[in-house]
């Protein structure tokens, strides 16, 4: 089945556009999450270096949500 990229409900302010944003943003939030969580109380990093790689990977994460959402 084919989407119908020339429909009006894909345009800029639609539902389609939040929920777009809404899935990267959890995606993100998820991975900074997760590596936060890993660095910080499984492998005993120090707070500065457990917030940069949430930073860091949150946004990598973001990333690949964006471009994952526009195929």
């Amino acid at each position: 089945m084919k989407r119908d990229r020339n429909s009006k409900a894909d345009g800029p302010g639609s539902f389609g556009t939040m929920k777009q944003r809404t899935y990267i943003a959890l995606h993100a939030l998820a991975a900074a999450l997760f590596i936060f969580l890993l660095q910080r109380y499984a492998l005993n990093a120090s707070l500065d270096s457990s917030l940069l790689w949430a930073l860091t990977f949150g946004g990598c994460a973001a990333g690949l949500a964006y471009s994952q959402s526009n195929r």
